[in-house]
């Protein structure tokens, strides 16, 4: 383990250098890690675990989609595809990356066969953190860890197929065979992260509930909102409200921050900008600090775990949701968008 400093903290940090893949192959290479849920991060962290020499397996209902689609990714009926069950009984690492809301339904089902020594892994918190309200509480002699890239499944594929990696947290809730930290190092390096940062599953948890609805999406998307309706108020058209309030944003100042830093961003667009943006940022955070001290209050407190377990296990959640999508879809906002996007040029 490394230790680097961020801005004056010093963390502890799991890279490729200290932990290359062939000392990953290694540490697992007796182990059959068994996928258990094909949707979200499934298929990313099954590919790119299988195309990195380990012995995967994939647990799912047939008939169903995923099932279809494990298939389509060259998962064999019968060697390397299982009931959910079967690859449960079989696997001796089960990664459980399951919807929170199926992991609550399934665990009855699935933990007769975490038997001694095998090891639980997950790559979100909620189960474990809020167990009082899952249920999820694991059996004391198995490993019970947790690997969460910082980012979609479908992302964490694409970046490990263009060599580059997705930065992860790791985290153990449970040692019970001494090996869980070299175990899900290993998993982290064979699923594809660039490097991985510690943390707990509670810490975890918080700070993807809190994400999730903050900065990465819910906040954004109100950001969003509020400037194009005060644009188009104003009697912009719609064209310049989405360009100014999200392509420009998306399309040419993020991958810019990405790859520099926004205090390379402000050092490098117009005196105008610079001086905009250094006097509005502060009111701004003033703005929505308050926000974000309600919202991580609610998520510490539980509240909204409760909410997504109540919500999300309702048998019309789909209908619902889709209601919700297509009000976002059907905006004006959005449909400019549609059009905005359809207007860039192709790379070739």
């Amino acid at each position: 383990m490394a230790q680097l400093n961020f801005g004056g903290v010093v963390e502890n940090v799991a890279t490729r250098e200290e932990f290359p893949l062939a000392k990953a192959q290694e540490v697992l290479k007796d182990e059959t890690i068994a996928i258990i849920g094909y949707g979200v991060q499934g298929p990313g962290q099954a590919l790119n675990l299988r195309d990195n020499g380990f012995k995967v397996i994939v647990g799912q209902r047939y008939p169903s989609p995923t099932w279809d689609k494990a298939v389509a990714d060259g998962f064999v009926p019968g060697e390397t595809l299982f009931s959910i069950e079967e690859a449960a009984q079989r696997g001796t690492i089960i990664q459980y990356l399951l919807s929170d809301a199926a992991q609550i339904a399934l665990w009855p089902t699935l933990k007769p066969h975490l038997t001694a020594g095998k090891a639980l892994y997950f790559s979100h918190g909620f189960g474990i953190t809020y167990r009082e309200r899952t249920g999820i509480i694991p059996p004391a002699d198995v490993d019970v860890i947790l690997v969460a890239p910082k980012g979609s499944g479908t992302s964490l594929r694409r970046l490990f197929l263009e060599g580059r990696g997705l930065n992860s947290s790791y985290a153990i809730h449970q040692d019970a065979t001494g090996r869980a930290y070299e175990r899900v190092i290993a998993l982290g390096i064979g699923i594809g992260s660039g490097y991985l940062f510690e943390t707990n599953f509670q810490k975890e948890v918080f700070s993807d509930l809190t994400g999730e609805r903050g900065t990465l999406m819910g906040c954004i998307q109100g950001i969003f909102a509020a400037q194009y309706d005060e644009l188009r108020g104003r009697g912009h058209s719609p064209s310049e409200a989405f360009n100014e309030s999200v392509e420009e944003l998306t399309q040419s100042l993020m991958p810019l921050v990405a790859e520099n830093g926004m205090d390379w961003m402000y050092a490098n667009c117009s005196t105008t900008a610079q001086r905009g943006a250094l006097d509005w940022w502060k009111k701004f955070r003033d703005a929505v600090k308050p926000v974000f001290k309600d919202l991580y209050d609610s998520v510490a407190s539980g509240e909204e775990a409760q909410r997504s377990i109540d919500s999300n296990s309702q048998p019309d959640y789909r209908e619902k949701l889709e209601a919700e999508l297509a009000e976002l879809r059907n905006s004006e906002m959005w449909q400019s968008g549609a059009t905005v996007r359809s207007l860039r040029p192709e790379r070739n």
